[in-house]
């Protein structure tokens, strides 16, 4: 049975849009599999440290000349990346905020993107220099933003440092499987978002369907 990992990362619960999509993947795939195979790491409760001089220095060190303290550094770092690796179908549900993502969520990936358990350098290929270390895993960017237009092409698309960002990211380590599910508009039109409520839903609806190794 395949493992999923759901992250949420809005600093909204009720009317978190990012969330509706998370739930509602959860739904769907819980409605054909059952939910003992799905892992929730909401990153708003439990604070993600942000990395430090000390944690720089405990990644730069083999793990059997670790000191005490520099392994307790690295924690909550080893804890996030098993979860990372446990999974076969990672969703993520993150807002847009500021052209970007949560704070909590740059945390996060501090905390993952660590040389040598998510990626390696790759000495070979001086133009692909990233070698991705999580392998054989979908990421699902379930997102919302306030505005619109933010895809390749739009009008906005030079502002986006949301998914372009998070893409890149998840690259680097490895998942290149990405499949995104977006509500724009969230401040604007009134009846444009419940359109892009109705379909973001049935997207990721369908996707639920799609990854589920049940026969349907």
């Amino acid at each position: 049975m395949k493992k999923i990992l759901i992250i949420n990362t809005s600093a909204r619960t009720v009317l978190s849009k990012s969330r509706m999509l998370t739930s509602k993947f959860a739904e769907q795939w819980t409605s054909h599999n059952g939910n003992e195979n799905i892992t929730y790491r909401d990153l708003t409760k439990g604070k993600i440290p942000p990395i430090t001089e000390s944690w720089i220095a405990a990644a730069a060190k083999p793990k059997v000349i670790r000191t005490p303290e520099e392994t307790a550094a690295l924690a909550t770092s080893d804890e996030l990346i098993a979860e990372l690796k446990e999974a076969d179908i990672i969703v993520l549900g993150s807002p847009m905020y500021n052209w970007s993502i949560p704070g909590v969520l740059k945390n996060y990936i501090d905390q993952i993107v660590r040389m040598n358990e998510t990626w390696k350098i790759n000495r070979e290929d001086p133009a692909n220099p990233y070698l991705g270390l999580l392998e054989n895993k979908t990421l699902l960017l379930l997102l919302s933003r306030g505005g619109t237009g933010y895809e390749p092409g739009e009008i906005n698309a030079h502002m986006n440092f949301q998914s372009t960002y998070l893409k890149t990211i998840f690259n680097v380590m490895g998942i290149k499987d990405i499949c995104m599910v977006a509500i724009n508009g969230e401040s604007q039109d009134p009846e444009r978002l419940k359109i892009s409520i109705s379909s973001a839903i049935q997207n990721v609806s369908e996707l639920a369907d799609e990854l589920s190794p049940v026969i349907l």
